[in-house]
């Protein structure tokens, strides 16, 4: 008789900047979800697989949910987070003590319609007071009846281990939907992309990342002197004329720091040699164009 197998969806959701990609690679032991301090980081909903003999745990690291979105890109990203509720076996509501929630926003009304498990995850408890925690936990727990509530702190990953063995916990029996052997449901050029507008998010300042998107126009995988080598050119979108100024940089010395950080970033990801050209676009409303949207990923 064969042992039993466990398998489900575990999604995690909550405002922008609370923690959940940290979260996320901190159950997965792997860079999938780029981090930076800047909200509005994860664009996409992005899958990560976890694997052994007995569990498939499908985690998915959706975008900050938006209360008022501004274009139709942060429509698009309120869809994918909020198309979390629509297949989760157990929901992570992650949040910290910067969150400014009244208790009217539409994620509680779905919070309490859901049967699924939910655990509300205090993060950051590393720089938050003990008095404020248990503030935080009195509000959430009024507004919605959770399975459990979890202190953590994702990026120091302090309770995240135990966390990880609850949430194993509450896995339904059934199938693997996806091969063993596969850690992602992402194309590794998806995650070439997430890694240059990640360097964009680190180096350049303001609204400069809020107005930029990456698409890889060219990954070409070759030898070079018998090694496996990467040719990547790559296009950076921007509103206007005078963030493209800002991205080259007087002398181009700007998008050249870029191209080495990128270029880092994506040869560590790989672990191969790459050869990486960065190109920038202006398009003034390529936020609300939905032709390009669809070929960003955010429309289908």
């Amino acid at each position: 008789m064969s042992e039993k197998h466990f398998s489900g969806f575990v999604n995690i959701i909550g405002k922008p900047n609370v923690g959940k990609s940290t979260l996320m690679n901190a159950f997965m032991g792997e860079k999938f979800s780029i981090i930076t301090n800047k909200p509005q980081t994860t664009r996409h909903r992005i899958i990560g697989l976890w694997n052994d003999e007995s569990y498939q745990v499908v985690f998915s690291d959706t975008p900050g949910m938006i209360e008022s979105p501004g274009y139709r890109m942060q429509k698009e990203m309120n869809k994918f987070a909020y198309s979390a509720f629509e297949d989760a076996d157990v929901i992570l509501f992650v949040t910290e003590k910067n969150d400014a929630y009244d208790g009217k926003e539409k994620v509680f009304k779905l919070l309490s319609e859901y049967s699924v498990p939910k655990i509300l995850v205090i993060n950051k408890i590393d720089i938050t007071e003990k008095e404020e925690i248990e503030e935080l936990k009195a509000f959430y727990t009024g507004l919605v009846e959770f399975d459990m509530v979890r202190e953590i702190s994702a990026i120091e990953k302090t309770g995240t281990e135990a966390l990880f063995s609850e949430i194993k916990g509450m896995l339904p029996e059934g199938p693997a939907y996806y091969p063993k052997d596969q850690m992602t449901d992402r194309p590794e050029r998806f995650f070439v992309s997430e890694i240059i507008r990640e360097s964009i998010l680190e180096q350049y300042k303001e609204e400069i990342p809020y107005s930029c998107e990456v698409e890889i126009e060219e990954f070409k995988e070759s030898t070079l002197r018998g090694e496996p080598f990467v040719r990547i050119f790559a296009n950076i979108y921007v509103t206007r004329k005078s963030q493209k100024a800002i991205i080259i940089g007087k002398g181009g010395a700007s998008i050249k720091k870029l191209g080495i950080q990128s270029r880092k970033g994506i040869e560590a990801f790989l672990e191969k040699k790459i050869h990486l050209e960065l190109y920038v676009r202006v398009k003034e409303k390529w936020r609300d164009d939905d032709r390009l949207l669809k070929s960003f990923g955010y429309l289908r």
